[in-house]
């Protein structure tokens, strides 16, 4: 059963929340509560199944009443309506401010949540209004529903019942161990586990470049760590925790605070210079996400250490000198640079990939000819 922080049925048959997994939770008994998988300061994370798939649920608070209501709510005719065009204005109006982007400018809706709300038929309730307010007022929900039709690499919102909201369940990254991901989870057809990790280090490229360039402005992530990281069954990376990614005009909101030394303009992984005339921290992001992942996550990849006999080929240590320099350069201060350090890095993770396809096979039993090593980071 689920635990009694869970969205009560009650609420649900009474028409104070609603959602359009609540049917299954409350009724047809076809969402089954597998295990907690965080519970801390108000924040859960559950793993459950819903119709007999994996998901994630999670919630920022606790009980849907801990939530404020939306007050056009508290001051209107019970017998006036709202229409789905008034819903999308008011949605906007309070994803622009979660987001931290103008509101003065032309950003809106992403096109396929916009029309799926115009589209709804009918005035919404109050239930289906008081909902969809508690889910807007969770950042890390508010992102994900945003960009899932923009991005792959965002993990997909799939439903919800009042505050709480299912995303796809993936198999996350470890930090408890050297190995980053459990590839065996994913592992499909003939591929050894080292072609698997370069695909899944270029996919980390694309990730990085795909926030740099593809929304209207740059997405940064203040806390890169492999617990913040799923990897999908074709490998593709996929950040599902998002509760530290801002977009640059709210990046620079909260770099630009008080100084008496650099140490104090370092927010997690995102780091800025004190100016130390003003003793104010610049604005501007120092270091980029790029960079970040070269140090938590492909740095300890592949290092010599962890490759052992492979280390020395030529391949590998181009590959171990790229990712430091990778390191070593301030992407948020020289563009140009990184922009060398991530084609460089693309052009070797290539060429591995590629000497790799041609020259491993899986042995027996879909192991690696030379068998997986559990205490490695790229299990082989």
């Amino acid at each position: 059963s689920f635990p009694p922080f869970f969205p009560k049925c009650e609420e649900y048959r009474e028409g104070t929340l609603t959602g359009d997994l609540c049917e299954d939770l409350c009724v047809s008994g076809q969402v089954e509560y597998r295990r907690c998988l965080y519970y801390e300061n108000g924040k859960k994370v559950i793993e459950a199944r819903w119709r007999g798939t994996p998901v994630v649920l999670k919630s920022k608070l606790e009980n849907f009443s801990s939530y404020e209501s939306l007050g056009l709510l508290e001051y209107q005719d019970p017998a006036e309506e709202l229409s789905p065009l008034d819903v999308v204005f008011y949605a906007t109006l309070e994803i622009r401010n979660s987001l931290g982007l103008d509101i003065s400018g032309n950003a809106s809706l992403p096109p396929l949540w916009g029309q799926r709300l115009r589209e709804h038929g009918q005035a919404y309730s109050r239930a289906e209004l008081a909902s969809l307010w508690s889910l807007l007022q969770q950042e890390e929900y508010t992102f994900l529903r945003v960009l899932q039709d923009l991005s792959r690499h965002l993990a997909k919102v799939l439903g919800s019942c009042g505050h709480f909201y299912a995303v796809e369940y993936l198999s996350a990254g470890h930090a408890w161990d050297q190995n980053i991901f459990s590839l065996e989870e994913v592992s499909a057809g003939p591929r050894t586990a080292r072609d698997m990790v370069h695909r899944i280090a270029l996919s980390f490229l694309d990730m990085a470049w795909r926030f740099d360039n593809d929304f209207l402005h740059r997405l940064h992530l203040c806390d890169i760590k492999p617990e913040n990281f799923a990897i999908r069954k074709d490998l593709t990376v996929v950040a599902i925790d998002v509760d530290m990614a801002f977009f640059e005009p709210k990046m620079r909101d909260i770099l630009e605070q008080n100084c008496t030394n650099d140490d104090d303009c370092n927010f997690f992984d995102c780091i800025s210079k004190c100016n130390m005339k003003t003793n104010k921290c610049s604005s501007k992001r120092r270091n980029s996400n790029l960079q970040v992942i070269c140090e938590k996550i492909f740095r300890p990849w592949f290092s010599p250490t962890l490759l052992g006999a492979k280390a020395g080929l030529p391949h590998q240590v181009d590959l171990q000198r790229a990712v430091q320099e990778c390191v070593d350069t301030a992407g948020g201060e020289d563009e140009v640079q990184d922009r060398a350090v991530q084609k460089r890095l693309l052009d070797l993770l290539t060429g591995l990939l590629h000497q790799g396809t041609s020259s491993e096979h899986w042995g027996e039993g879909g192991e690696d000819r030379e068998g997986i090593h559990p205490h490695t980071a790229l299990n082989f």
